[in-house]
Protein backbone atom coordinates (compact mmCIF):
# COMPACT_ATOMS: atom_id res chain seq x y z
CA UNK A 1 0.00 0.00 0.00
CA UNK A 2 0.99 3.88 -0.28
CA UNK A 3 2.29 4.42 3.05
CA UNK A 4 4.60 1.62 3.07
CA UNK A 5 7.29 1.73 0.78
CA UNK A 6 7.90 5.68 1.55
CA UNK A 7 7.58 5.03 5.15
CA UNK A 8 10.19 1.44 5.07
CA UNK A 9 12.66 3.83 3.19
CA UNK A 10 12.24 6.86 5.60
CA UNK A 11 12.26 4.71 8.86
CA UNK A 12 15.25 2.30 7.67
CA UNK A 13 17.20 5.19 7.06
CA UNK A 14 16.29 6.13 10.55
CA UNK A 15 17.92 3.12 12.27
CA UNK A 16 14.56 1.25 12.96
CA UNK A 17 11.54 -0.85 11.29
CA UNK A 18 8.83 0.28 10.46
CA UNK A 19 6.96 -2.74 12.70
CA UNK A 20 9.10 -1.17 15.71
CA UNK A 21 7.40 0.89 18.50
CA UNK A 22 7.72 4.49 17.95
CA UNK A 23 9.81 6.60 20.69
CA UNK A 24 7.91 9.33 22.81
CA UNK A 25 9.51 12.12 20.78
CA UNK A 26 8.21 10.32 17.65
CA UNK A 27 4.92 10.23 19.02
CA UNK A 28 4.62 13.86 20.09
CA UNK A 29 5.73 15.06 16.82
CA UNK A 30 3.00 12.70 15.07
CA UNK A 31 0.60 14.13 17.58
CA UNK A 32 1.71 17.92 16.99
CA UNK A 33 1.48 16.52 13.13
CA UNK A 34 -1.95 15.37 13.58
CA UNK A 35 -2.60 18.26 15.65
CA UNK A 36 -1.61 21.15 12.80
CA UNK A 37 -4.11 19.04 9.90
CA UNK A 38 -7.10 19.22 12.54
CA UNK A 39 -6.45 23.06 13.13
CA UNK A 40 -6.01 23.50 9.20
CA UNK A 41 -9.17 21.68 8.63
CA UNK A 42 -11.09 22.95 11.04
CA UNK A 43 -10.13 26.40 11.21
CA UNK A 44 -13.36 29.33 11.35
CA UNK A 45 -13.53 31.94 9.11
CA UNK A 46 -14.33 34.21 11.57
CA UNK A 47 -12.08 35.10 14.18
CA UNK A 48 -15.45 35.05 16.77
CA UNK A 49 -16.18 30.97 16.22
CA UNK A 50 -12.44 30.74 17.34
CA UNK A 51 -13.17 28.87 20.68
CA UNK A 52 -11.95 25.13 21.62
CA UNK A 53 -15.14 23.59 20.80
CA UNK A 54 -14.43 24.93 16.98
CA UNK A 55 -11.48 22.22 16.96
CA UNK A 56 -12.81 19.60 18.82
CA UNK A 57 -14.83 18.16 16.19
CA UNK A 58 -14.24 15.28 13.78
CA UNK A 59 -13.00 16.84 9.88
CA UNK A 60 -14.11 14.37 7.09
CA UNK A 61 -11.56 15.49 4.95
CA UNK A 62 -9.11 13.86 7.70
CA UNK A 63 -11.14 10.55 7.57
CA UNK A 64 -10.87 9.79 4.03
CA UNK A 65 -6.97 11.27 3.53
CA UNK A 66 -6.47 8.54 6.14
CA UNK A 67 -8.26 6.25 3.75
CA UNK A 68 -6.48 7.30 0.80
CA UNK A 69 -2.89 6.65 2.55
CA UNK A 70 -3.81 3.43 3.91
CA UNK A 71 -5.81 2.15 -0.02
CA UNK A 72 -3.91 3.72 -2.60
CA UNK A 73 -0.95 2.06 -4.63
CA UNK A 74 2.69 3.26 -3.58
CA UNK A 75 2.83 5.73 -6.56
CA UNK A 76 0.09 7.64 -5.94
CA UNK A 77 0.58 7.33 -2.53
CA UNK A 78 3.76 9.04 -2.67
CA UNK A 79 2.06 11.70 -5.11
CA UNK A 80 -0.90 12.38 -2.71
CA UNK A 81 1.66 13.59 0.35
CA UNK A 82 2.99 16.76 -1.39
CA UNK A 83 -0.85 17.71 -3.02
CA UNK A 84 -2.64 16.71 0.23
CA UNK A 85 -0.17 18.75 1.81
CA UNK A 86 -0.46 21.76 0.00
CA UNK A 87 -4.38 21.69 -0.11
CA UNK A 88 -4.11 22.14 3.50
CA UNK A 89 -1.45 24.79 3.73
CA UNK A 90 -3.29 26.46 1.28
CA UNK A 91 -6.70 26.21 3.40
CA UNK A 92 -5.27 27.12 5.96
CA UNK A 93 -4.18 30.43 4.07
CA UNK A 94 -7.84 30.92 2.68
CA UNK A 95 -9.36 30.12 6.17
CA UNK A 96 -7.05 33.03 7.26
CA UNK A 97 -7.62 35.61 4.54
CA UNK A 98 -11.47 35.02 5.77
CA UNK A 99 -10.57 36.03 8.86
CA UNK A 100 -9.34 39.25 7.98
CA UNK A 101 -11.78 40.24 5.44
CA UNK A 102 -14.32 40.08 7.38
CA UNK A 103 -12.80 41.73 10.25
CA UNK A 104 -12.13 44.55 7.63
CA UNK A 105 -15.13 44.28 5.40
CA UNK A 106 -17.34 42.19 6.98
CA UNK A 107 -17.32 39.66 4.29
CA UNK A 108 -15.10 36.41 2.99
CA UNK A 109 -12.19 37.15 0.83
CA UNK A 110 -13.18 36.89 -2.89
CA UNK A 111 -10.45 35.16 -4.41
CA UNK A 112 -11.21 37.33 -8.36
CA UNK A 113 -11.76 40.29 -6.54
CA UNK A 114 -9.71 40.64 -3.89
CA UNK A 115 -5.98 41.10 -4.75
CA UNK A 116 -6.32 44.43 -5.58
CA UNK A 117 -6.17 45.90 -1.72
CA UNK A 118 -3.06 44.67 -1.06
CA UNK A 119 -1.38 48.06 -2.19
CA UNK A 120 -4.43 49.54 -0.33
CA UNK A 121 -3.58 47.50 2.18
CA UNK A 122 0.22 48.11 2.17
CA UNK A 123 -0.17 51.83 2.00
CA UNK A 124 -2.50 51.86 5.26
CA UNK A 125 0.27 49.88 6.84
CA UNK A 126 2.74 52.50 6.06
CA UNK A 127 0.83 55.08 7.28
CA UNK A 128 0.18 53.12 10.74
CA UNK A 129 3.18 51.78 11.47
CA UNK A 130 5.68 53.69 8.71
CA UNK A 131 7.35 52.40 5.85
CA UNK A 132 9.42 49.77 7.11
CA UNK A 133 6.85 48.76 9.67
CA UNK A 134 4.34 47.64 6.58
CA UNK A 135 7.37 46.02 4.86
CA UNK A 136 8.25 44.09 8.02
CA UNK A 137 4.40 42.98 8.25
CA UNK A 138 4.29 42.25 4.38
CA UNK A 139 7.08 39.79 4.48
CA UNK A 140 6.34 38.22 7.88
CA UNK A 141 2.65 37.82 5.83
CA UNK A 142 4.52 36.38 3.06
CA UNK A 143 6.61 33.96 4.67
CA UNK A 144 4.02 32.72 7.25
CA UNK A 145 1.76 31.87 4.01
CA UNK A 146 5.33 29.88 3.03
CA UNK A 147 5.22 28.38 6.32
CA UNK A 148 1.83 27.34 6.24
CA UNK A 149 2.48 25.26 2.74
CA UNK A 150 5.50 23.63 4.19
CA UNK A 151 4.09 22.81 7.73
CA UNK A 152 0.70 21.35 5.58
CA UNK A 153 3.01 18.87 3.53
CA UNK A 154 5.09 17.94 6.30
CA UNK A 155 2.07 17.47 8.46
CA UNK A 156 1.00 14.71 5.95
CA UNK A 157 4.23 13.47 5.19
CA UNK A 158 3.99 12.40 9.12
CA UNK A 159 0.54 11.11 8.76
CA UNK A 160 1.72 8.68 5.62
CA UNK A 161 4.56 7.74 8.06
CA UNK A 162 2.02 6.58 10.72
CA UNK A 163 -0.42 4.95 8.25
CA UNK A 164 2.06 2.69 6.53
CA UNK A 165 2.76 1.16 9.73
CA UNK A 166 -0.47 -0.65 9.42
CA UNK A 167 -2.15 0.19 6.35
CA UNK A 168 -4.71 -2.28 6.91
CA UNK A 169 -5.40 -0.95 10.77
CA UNK A 170 -5.29 2.33 9.14
CA UNK A 171 -7.85 1.92 6.86
CA UNK A 172 -10.61 -0.01 9.49
CA UNK A 173 -10.25 2.75 11.68
CA UNK A 174 -10.81 5.35 8.78
CA UNK A 175 -13.73 3.36 7.63
CA UNK A 176 -15.02 3.15 11.55
CA UNK A 177 -14.45 7.02 11.89
CA UNK A 178 -16.37 7.18 8.68
CA UNK A 179 -19.02 5.65 9.79
CA UNK A 180 -19.27 7.11 13.05
CA UNK A 181 -18.68 10.44 10.65
CA UNK A 182 -21.90 9.87 9.16
CA UNK A 183 -24.04 8.84 12.22
CA UNK A 184 -23.08 12.47 14.12
CA UNK A 185 -24.20 14.14 11.01
CA UNK A 186 -27.02 12.41 10.19
CA UNK A 187 -27.98 12.68 14.51
CA UNK A 188 -26.95 16.65 14.31
CA UNK A 189 -25.22 16.25 17.57
CA UNK A 190 -23.04 19.08 18.25
CA UNK A 191 -20.86 20.42 20.94
CA UNK A 192 -22.04 24.23 20.07
CA UNK A 193 -25.31 24.07 17.63
CA UNK A 194 -23.44 26.24 15.00
CA UNK A 195 -20.10 23.69 15.12
CA UNK A 196 -21.49 20.58 14.73
CA UNK A 197 -19.45 17.87 15.61
CA UNK A 198 -19.18 16.08 12.52
CA UNK A 199 -17.36 18.43 10.57
CA UNK A 200 -16.56 18.70 6.66
CA UNK A 201 -15.99 22.79 7.27
CA UNK A 202 -12.90 22.91 4.41
CA UNK A 203 -14.46 21.20 2.18
CA UNK A 204 -18.26 23.30 2.27
CA UNK A 205 -15.26 26.54 2.21
CA UNK A 206 -13.98 25.69 -1.20
CA UNK A 207 -16.95 24.84 -2.54
CA UNK A 208 -18.65 28.48 -1.25
CA UNK A 209 -15.07 30.03 -2.77
CA UNK A 210 -15.52 28.65 -6.10
CA UNK A 211 -18.75 29.57 -6.13
CA UNK A 212 -17.83 33.24 -5.09
CA UNK A 213 -15.01 33.06 -7.54
CA UNK A 214 -17.22 31.85 -10.33
CA UNK A 215 -20.45 34.36 -9.67
CA UNK A 216 -17.79 37.30 -9.49
CA UNK A 217 -16.91 36.46 -13.22
CA UNK A 218 -20.32 35.56 -14.22
CA UNK A 219 -21.36 39.17 -12.54
CA UNK A 220 -19.66 41.05 -15.54
CA UNK A 221 -21.44 40.56 -18.50
CA UNK A 222 -24.84 41.43 -16.37
CA UNK A 223 -23.22 44.54 -14.80
CA UNK A 224 -22.34 45.76 -18.43
CA UNK A 225 -26.18 45.18 -19.40
CA UNK A 226 -27.19 46.81 -16.41
CA UNK A 227 -24.92 49.84 -16.79
CA UNK A 228 -26.09 50.36 -20.84
CA UNK A 229 -29.63 50.97 -19.36
CA UNK A 230 -30.04 54.78 -18.53
CA UNK A 231 -32.94 56.78 -19.44
CA UNK A 232 -31.34 60.10 -17.83
CA UNK A 233 -28.67 60.84 -20.98
CA UNK A 234 -31.05 62.22 -22.90
CA UNK A 235 -32.13 64.83 -21.08
CA UNK A 236 -31.41 68.28 -22.41
CA UNK A 237 -29.00 70.01 -21.00
CA UNK A 238 -31.54 72.89 -19.80
CA UNK A 239 -33.85 70.96 -17.87
CA UNK A 240 -31.01 68.70 -16.35
CA UNK A 241 -30.78 69.95 -12.48
CA UNK A 242 -32.41 72.89 -13.05
CA UNK A 243 -34.03 73.05 -9.62
CA UNK A 244 -30.10 73.52 -8.11
CA UNK A 245 -29.63 76.59 -10.87
CA UNK A 246 -26.62 78.70 -9.32
CA UNK A 247 -26.66 76.97 -6.58
CA UNK A 248 -22.26 75.24 -5.30
CA UNK A 249 -23.16 71.82 -4.53
CA UNK A 250 -20.84 69.89 -1.97
CA UNK A 251 -21.25 66.10 -2.22
CA UNK A 252 -19.28 65.27 0.70
CA UNK A 253 -18.30 61.71 1.58
CA UNK A 254 -17.43 61.22 5.42
CA UNK A 255 -15.14 58.17 5.83
CA UNK A 256 -16.35 55.35 8.10
CA UNK A 257 -19.77 57.20 9.27
CA UNK A 258 -22.23 54.43 9.69
CA UNK A 259 -25.62 54.23 11.36
CA UNK A 260 -24.08 52.56 14.29
CA UNK A 261 -22.35 56.51 15.18
CA UNK A 262 -25.74 57.31 15.19
CA UNK A 263 -27.59 54.28 17.21
CA UNK A 264 -24.95 51.94 18.97
CA UNK A 265 -24.51 53.15 22.34
CA UNK A 266 -20.32 52.63 22.24
CA UNK A 267 -21.19 56.35 20.06
CA UNK A 268 -23.86 57.53 20.21
CA UNK A 269 -24.67 59.34 22.74
CA UNK A 270 -21.75 61.56 22.04
CA UNK A 271 -22.41 61.92 18.36
CA UNK A 272 -26.44 62.55 18.88
CA UNK A 273 -25.58 65.15 21.32
CA UNK A 274 -23.30 66.78 18.91
CA UNK A 275 -25.48 66.57 16.43
CA UNK A 276 -28.74 67.94 17.86
CA UNK A 277 -26.59 70.85 18.77
CA UNK A 278 -25.95 71.25 15.32
CA UNK A 279 -29.47 71.51 14.48
CA UNK A 280 -29.52 74.61 16.45
CA UNK A 281 -26.44 76.27 15.11
CA UNK A 282 -27.61 75.38 11.31
CA UNK A 283 -31.26 76.40 12.29
CA UNK A 284 -30.13 79.90 13.68
CA UNK A 285 -28.04 80.30 10.53
CA UNK A 286 -30.80 80.15 8.34
CA UNK A 287 -29.93 76.34 7.08
CA UNK A 288 -32.82 73.51 6.42
CA UNK A 289 -32.02 69.84 7.18
CA UNK A 290 -33.19 66.76 5.74
CA UNK A 291 -31.92 63.71 6.91
CA UNK A 292 -31.92 59.40 6.30
CA UNK A 293 -30.40 56.42 5.48
CA UNK A 294 -28.60 54.85 2.81
CA UNK A 295 -27.17 51.15 2.28
CA UNK A 296 -23.55 50.86 1.33
CA UNK A 297 -22.47 48.86 -1.02
CA UNK A 298 -19.27 48.26 1.64
CA UNK A 299 -18.26 48.12 4.88
CA UNK A 300 -14.66 49.30 6.64
CA UNK A 301 -12.93 49.91 3.69
CA UNK A 302 -13.12 50.48 -0.24
CA UNK A 303 -14.82 53.78 -0.16
CA UNK A 304 -14.37 53.95 -4.01
CA UNK A 305 -16.80 51.74 -4.60
CA UNK A 306 -19.57 53.62 -2.70
CA UNK A 307 -18.58 56.78 -4.10
CA UNK A 308 -18.70 54.80 -7.58
CA UNK A 309 -22.40 53.97 -6.47
CA UNK A 310 -23.56 57.22 -5.91
CA UNK A 311 -22.22 58.66 -9.20
CA UNK A 312 -23.58 56.22 -11.56
CA UNK A 313 -26.57 55.31 -9.93
CA UNK A 314 -25.53 51.08 -10.34
CA UNK A 315 -24.47 48.81 -7.52
CA UNK A 316 -20.45 49.26 -7.57
CA UNK A 317 -20.18 46.39 -4.57
CA UNK A 318 -17.04 44.82 -5.75
CA UNK A 319 -13.97 46.09 -7.34
CA UNK A 320 -14.77 44.46 -11.35
CA UNK A 321 -17.98 46.06 -11.13
CA UNK A 322 -15.59 49.67 -10.29
CA UNK A 323 -12.85 48.70 -13.26
CA UNK A 324 -16.23 48.37 -15.50
CA UNK A 325 -17.32 51.49 -14.98
CA UNK A 326 -14.52 53.27 -15.17
CA UNK A 327 -13.76 52.27 -18.52
CA UNK A 328 -17.45 52.33 -19.80
CA UNK A 329 -19.51 55.56 -20.37
CA UNK A 330 -21.68 55.80 -17.72
CA UNK A 331 -23.31 58.96 -17.47
CA UNK A 332 -22.91 60.35 -14.10
CA UNK A 333 -24.02 62.91 -11.57
CA UNK A 334 -20.35 64.24 -12.31
CA UNK A 335 -21.12 64.37 -16.49
CA UNK A 336 -24.99 65.57 -15.56
CA UNK A 337 -23.61 68.80 -13.36
CA UNK A 338 -21.45 69.23 -16.40
CA UNK A 339 -23.96 69.38 -19.02
CA UNK A 340 -25.86 71.34 -17.13
CA UNK A 341 -23.03 74.04 -16.90
CA UNK A 342 -21.57 73.44 -13.46
CA UNK A 343 -17.65 73.70 -12.85
CA UNK A 344 -17.30 70.14 -11.77
CA UNK A 345 -14.26 69.33 -9.24
CA UNK A 346 -13.12 66.45 -7.50
CA UNK A 347 -11.16 67.27 -4.03
CA UNK A 348 -9.32 64.09 -2.72
CA UNK A 349 -6.96 64.44 0.04
CA UNK A 350 -6.38 60.51 0.45
CA UNK A 351 -4.79 60.32 -3.18
CA UNK A 352 -1.13 60.23 -3.60
CA UNK A 353 -0.62 58.34 -5.94
CA UNK A 354 -1.71 58.64 -9.81
CA UNK A 355 -5.54 58.45 -10.33
CA UNK A 356 -6.43 57.89 -14.02
CA UNK A 357 -10.15 57.42 -12.53
CA UNK A 358 -10.21 61.14 -11.90
CA UNK A 359 -10.09 61.66 -15.69
CA UNK A 360 -12.45 59.38 -16.67
CA UNK A 361 -15.21 60.77 -14.53
CA UNK A 362 -14.60 64.03 -16.42
CA UNK A 363 -13.72 66.36 -13.73
CA UNK A 364 -12.64 69.52 -14.68
CA UNK A 365 -10.36 70.01 -11.72
CA UNK A 366 -9.08 67.31 -9.37
CA UNK A 367 -7.07 68.59 -6.36
CA UNK A 368 -5.30 64.94 -5.03
CA UNK A 369 -3.23 65.59 -1.95
CA UNK A 370 -0.40 67.30 -3.67
CA UNK A 371 -2.51 69.70 -5.32
CA UNK A 372 -3.94 70.72 -2.27
CA UNK A 373 -0.74 72.92 -1.11
CA UNK A 374 -0.79 71.25 2.26
CA UNK A 375 2.55 72.22 4.34
CA UNK A 376 1.57 70.83 7.70
CA UNK A 377 2.69 67.09 9.26
CA UNK A 378 0.28 64.14 7.94
CA UNK A 379 -1.78 62.93 10.92
CA UNK A 380 -0.16 59.23 10.15
CA UNK A 381 -2.33 57.66 7.71
CA UNK A 382 -4.56 60.84 7.11
CA UNK A 383 -2.64 63.53 4.84
CA UNK A 384 -4.15 66.68 6.19
CA UNK A 385 -7.18 67.49 8.39
CA UNK A 386 -10.50 68.08 7.22
CA UNK A 387 -11.23 71.97 7.73
CA UNK A 388 -7.74 72.65 5.64
CA UNK A 389 -9.66 70.29 3.17
CA UNK A 390 -12.84 72.58 2.62
CA UNK A 391 -11.24 75.69 3.66
CA UNK A 392 -8.62 75.32 0.75
CA UNK A 393 -12.04 74.08 -1.46
CA UNK A 394 -13.36 77.36 -0.79
CA UNK A 395 -10.40 79.65 -1.10
CA UNK A 396 -9.78 78.20 -4.68
CA UNK A 397 -13.26 77.32 -6.29
CA UNK A 398 -15.70 79.45 -3.77
CA UNK A 399 -14.52 83.13 -3.41
CA UNK A 400 -13.61 83.98 -7.41
CA UNK A 401 -15.02 86.78 -9.16
CA UNK A 402 -17.80 86.04 -11.50
CA UNK A 403 -17.54 81.95 -12.27
CA UNK A 404 -20.00 78.90 -12.45
CA UNK A 405 -21.62 77.10 -9.90
CA UNK A 406 -18.83 74.25 -8.57
CA UNK A 407 -20.23 70.40 -7.88
CA UNK A 408 -17.12 69.21 -6.08
CA UNK A 409 -16.73 65.87 -4.73
CA UNK A 410 -14.97 65.89 -1.42
CA UNK A 411 -13.38 63.23 0.67
CA UNK A 412 -13.15 63.66 3.97
CA UNK A 413 -10.80 61.68 5.58
CA UNK A 414 -9.78 62.81 9.51
CA UNK A 415 -12.62 59.65 10.82
CA UNK A 416 -10.08 57.27 8.83
CA UNK A 417 -8.10 54.31 10.39
CA UNK A 418 -6.03 55.04 12.83
CA UNK A 419 -7.91 57.48 14.41
CA UNK A 420 -5.16 58.72 16.11
CA UNK A 421 -4.14 61.51 16.49
CA UNK A 422 -7.16 63.57 16.47
CA UNK A 423 -7.63 67.54 15.01
CA UNK A 424 -8.95 70.20 16.50
CA UNK A 425 -10.75 73.36 14.71
CA UNK A 426 -9.27 76.31 14.43
CA UNK A 427 -10.34 80.07 13.66
CA UNK A 428 -11.67 79.41 9.82
CA UNK A 429 -9.23 82.57 8.88
CA UNK A 430 -5.91 80.91 10.52
CA UNK A 431 -6.24 77.40 8.84
CA UNK A 432 -3.13 79.10 6.32
CA UNK A 433 -0.92 76.56 4.56
CA UNK A 434 -1.75 73.96 7.41
CA UNK A 435 1.08 74.21 9.81
CA UNK A 436 -0.92 75.44 12.43
CA UNK A 437 -2.36 71.76 12.89
CA UNK A 438 1.58 70.70 13.69
CA UNK A 439 1.39 70.57 16.87
CA UNK A 440 -1.53 68.30 17.41
CA UNK A 441 -0.10 65.60 15.31
CA UNK A 442 1.81 64.63 18.08
CA UNK A 443 -0.64 64.76 21.05
CA UNK A 444 -1.55 61.58 22.14
CA UNK A 445 -0.57 57.68 21.71
CA UNK A 446 0.32 56.61 18.20
CA UNK A 447 -1.10 53.92 16.27
CA UNK A 448 0.83 51.04 17.78
CA UNK A 449 -0.43 52.36 21.49
CA UNK A 450 -3.74 52.44 20.48
CA UNK A 451 -4.72 49.82 18.72
CA UNK A 452 -3.71 47.50 21.34
CA UNK A 453 -6.84 47.66 23.32
CA UNK A 454 -10.10 47.80 21.54
CA UNK A 455 -12.47 50.02 23.90
CA UNK A 456 -9.58 52.75 22.91
CA UNK A 457 -10.19 52.38 19.16
CA UNK A 458 -13.56 52.86 19.46
CA UNK A 459 -13.27 55.61 21.57
CA UNK A 460 -10.69 57.02 19.08
CA UNK A 461 -12.81 56.95 15.81
CA UNK A 462 -15.85 58.32 17.71
CA UNK A 463 -13.51 61.63 18.69
CA UNK A 464 -12.53 61.45 15.02
CA UNK A 465 -15.88 61.07 13.44
CA UNK A 466 -17.11 63.97 16.23
CA UNK A 467 -13.90 66.33 14.45
CA UNK A 468 -15.02 65.92 10.85
CA UNK A 469 -18.65 66.16 11.63
CA UNK A 470 -18.02 69.38 13.35
CA UNK A 471 -15.75 70.95 10.65
CA UNK A 472 -18.45 70.05 8.14
CA UNK A 473 -21.00 71.93 10.46
CA UNK A 474 -18.81 75.21 10.94
CA UNK A 475 -18.02 75.01 7.32
CA UNK A 476 -22.05 75.11 6.26
CA UNK A 477 -22.43 77.43 9.15
CA UNK A 478 -19.74 80.24 8.42
CA UNK A 479 -19.91 79.99 4.26
CA UNK A 480 -23.31 79.03 3.87
CA UNK A 481 -25.87 81.26 2.44
CA UNK A 482 -28.83 80.28 -0.37
CA UNK A 483 -25.84 79.83 -2.99
CA UNK A 484 -25.10 76.68 -1.50
CA UNK A 485 -26.14 72.89 -1.19
CA UNK A 486 -24.54 70.19 1.14
CA UNK A 487 -25.08 66.70 0.13
CA UNK A 488 -23.22 65.01 3.43
CA UNK A 489 -23.19 60.93 3.21
CA UNK A 490 -21.18 58.51 4.74
CA UNK A 491 -19.60 55.96 2.33
CA UNK A 492 -19.45 53.15 5.06
CA UNK A 493 -19.51 51.45 8.53
CA UNK A 494 -16.37 51.30 9.72
CA UNK A 495 -15.24 47.74 10.22
CA UNK A 496 -16.84 45.02 12.55
CA UNK A 497 -13.79 45.73 15.21
CA UNK A 498 -15.30 48.85 16.21
CA UNK A 499 -18.85 48.76 15.74
CA UNK A 500 -18.77 44.59 16.92
CA UNK A 501 -20.61 41.60 14.65
CA UNK A 502 -24.01 42.20 13.09
CA UNK A 503 -24.14 45.87 12.53
CA UNK A 504 -26.08 46.83 9.37
CA UNK A 505 -24.55 48.43 5.87
CA UNK A 506 -26.31 51.79 6.68
CA UNK A 507 -24.87 54.94 6.24
CA UNK A 508 -26.47 58.21 7.13
CA UNK A 509 -27.22 60.97 4.96
CA UNK A 510 -27.80 64.82 5.44
CA UNK A 511 -29.45 67.53 2.75
CA UNK A 512 -28.40 71.04 4.45
CA UNK A 513 -29.81 73.96 2.35
CA UNK A 514 -30.83 77.56 3.22
CA UNK A 515 -33.19 77.79 -0.08
CA UNK A 516 -36.36 76.52 1.08
CA UNK A 517 -36.93 75.74 -2.77
CA UNK A 518 -34.42 73.25 -3.01
CA UNK A 519 -35.61 71.36 0.00
CA UNK A 520 -39.20 71.79 -1.09
CA UNK A 521 -37.83 69.14 -3.97
CA UNK A 522 -37.35 66.74 -1.86
CA UNK A 523 -40.56 66.98 0.21
CA UNK A 524 -41.91 63.68 -1.13
CA UNK A 525 -38.66 62.08 0.23
CA UNK A 526 -39.74 61.35 3.86
CA UNK A 527 -36.87 62.34 5.19
CA UNK A 528 -36.28 63.43 9.32
CA UNK A 529 -36.09 67.12 9.78
CA UNK A 530 -33.44 66.35 11.44
CA UNK A 531 -29.50 65.83 11.56
CA UNK A 532 -30.08 62.79 13.68
CA UNK A 533 -32.78 60.40 11.50
CA UNK A 534 -35.02 58.22 13.61
CA UNK A 535 -34.71 54.59 13.54
CA UNK A 536 -37.55 54.10 11.44
CA UNK A 537 -36.19 57.01 8.69
CA UNK A 538 -36.11 55.69 4.92
CA UNK A 539 -33.48 53.74 3.88
CA UNK A 540 -32.23 53.47 0.33
CA UNK A 541 -29.84 51.75 -2.00
CA UNK A 542 -27.24 53.74 -2.43
CA UNK A 543 -27.34 53.49 -5.88
CA UNK A 544 -31.18 54.89 -6.03
CA UNK A 545 -29.57 58.75 -4.65
CA UNK A 546 -28.43 59.59 -8.62
CA UNK A 547 -31.60 58.38 -10.31
CA UNK A 548 -33.64 60.21 -7.09
CA UNK A 549 -31.41 64.11 -7.56
CA UNK A 550 -31.99 63.65 -10.93
CA UNK A 551 -35.31 63.41 -10.76
CA UNK A 552 -36.22 65.55 -8.16
CA UNK A 553 -34.30 68.92 -9.79
CA UNK A 554 -34.54 68.61 -13.42
CA UNK A 555 -37.27 71.28 -15.01
CA UNK A 556 -40.17 69.06 -15.62
CA UNK A 557 -38.79 65.98 -16.53
CA UNK A 558 -39.82 63.09 -14.83
CA UNK A 559 -38.95 59.61 -16.98
CA UNK A 560 -41.09 56.83 -16.38
CA UNK A 561 -38.06 54.52 -16.53
CA UNK A 562 -34.86 54.94 -14.64
CA UNK A 563 -31.95 52.70 -14.17
CA UNK A 564 -32.93 49.17 -14.64
CA UNK A 565 -33.33 47.15 -11.28
CA UNK A 566 -30.05 45.55 -9.93
CA UNK A 567 -30.12 41.48 -9.98
CA UNK A 568 -29.29 39.97 -6.92
CA UNK A 569 -25.99 38.24 -7.56
CA UNK A 570 -24.58 35.93 -4.12
CA UNK A 571 -21.75 37.79 -2.38
CA UNK A 572 -22.04 40.94 -4.72
CA UNK A 573 -25.45 42.64 -3.37
CA UNK A 574 -27.22 43.00 -0.29
CA UNK A 575 -30.96 41.90 -1.58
Amino acid sequence: MAGEGVSDQREGRAGRTAGEPASTSSTVVTVLAITVLMAALLLPDAVEHITPAAFLRLPLELVLLVLALAVLPTRLGRLLVPVAGLLVGLAAIAGLADIGTRMAFARPFDAVLDWHLLPSAMHLLAGTLGPVGAWIGAAVAALLSVALLGLGVWAVRRLARLVARSPRRAALGALSLAALWSVLSFSGAAIDPRLPIAAADASRSTVERIARASASLADMEAFEGIAAIDAFRTVPADQLLAGLHGKDVLLVFVESYGRDALENPLFAPNVTALLAAGDSRLAKAGVGVRSAFLTSPTVGGQSWLAHGTVLSGLWIGNQQRYDSLVAGDRFTLVDAFSKAGWRTVAVMPAIVRPWPEGETFGYEAIYAAKDLGYRGRPFDWVTMPDQYTLATLHDRERTLGPRRPVMAEVALISSHAPWTPVPRLVPWPEVGDGTIFDPMTLEGDPPEVVWRDTGRVRTQYRLALEYTLSTILSYVETFGGEDLVTIVVGDHQPAPLVTGEGATRDVPIHILASDPAVLNRIADWGFAETLVPPPDAPVWRMDALRDRLLAAFDADYAPAVTSAPHPAVPGLSVD
